[in-house]
C-alpha cells in the first residue's frame, strides 16, 4: 500500500478521499460525526501533519467552532478511538490515519529536522509473532526518527 507524506501526490484526492472514507465508515457504524470533529478531520488531512492539540484548536477558534481545549481534545478522542487519526507519541501530536477502515499497524517515519510525519506499515513479522504466542495486539505505537528526504537534501 503507498504511502504519503514525503513524495508529491494529489493532495486535493488525499484530502477528498479521506473524509469520504471517514464520512462512510462514520454512517456504516452509526457514529455521529459532529460538524467539529469533521473539521479537525480536515484540519489534519489538509495540514498532512502531526499537529498539537493547541494548534488544532487555534483553528477552531478562529473559525468559530470553540475556544476552549476540551472541544479539541473530544474531537481528536473521537478520530483516535475510531481509527479516523493516531497520536504520535514522540510529538505529543495527531496525524491523520491515511488508511482508515483497514485493520493495520501502522508505524510512523518522523523527521528529527522538520517534524514531518509518514504512516506506513509495521513488517507482518510483529503480527505473525503475537499470533504465533497466543498474543492479540490491540494497539501499536512503532515511531522511527530520522531525516527526511527534503531535510537530508538541505544537509548534503
Amino acid at each position: 500500500m503507498p504511502t504519503h507524506g514525503f513524495e508529491h501526490h494529489d493532495h486535493k484526492d488525499c484530502i477528498d478521499s479521506g473524509i469520504a472514507s471517514v464520512e462512510a465508515q462514520c454512517g456504516a457504524q452509526k457514529l455521529q460525526l459532529t460538524p467539529v470533529r469533521r473539521r479537525v478531520m480536515e484540519i489534519l488531512l489538509i495540514e498532512h501533519r502531526a499537529l498539537g492539540a493547541y494548534e488544532i484548536l487555534d483553528h477552531l477558534r478562529t473559525e468559530g467552532l470553540g475556544s476552549q481545549p476540551p472541544v479539541a481534545y473530544r474531537a481528536l478522542d473521537f478520530l483516535v478511538s475510531n481509527g479516523f487519526a493516531h497520536k504520535i507519541e514522540r510529538l505529543n501530536a495527531f496525524a491523520a490515519c491515511m488508511h482508515p477502515g483497514e485493520h493495520h499497524a501502522p508505524a510512523f517515519l518522523i523527521c528529527k529536522e522538520c517534524d514531518g510525519v509518514v504512516e506506513t506499515f509495521c513488517a507482518p513479522l510483529l503480527n505473525e509473532q503475537a499470533h504465533d504466542l497466543g498474543f492479540k495486539i490491540e494497539r501499536t505505537v512503532v515511531e522511527a526518527l530520522g531525516l527526511c528526504p527534503n531535510c537530508q537534501s538541505d544537509t548534503v
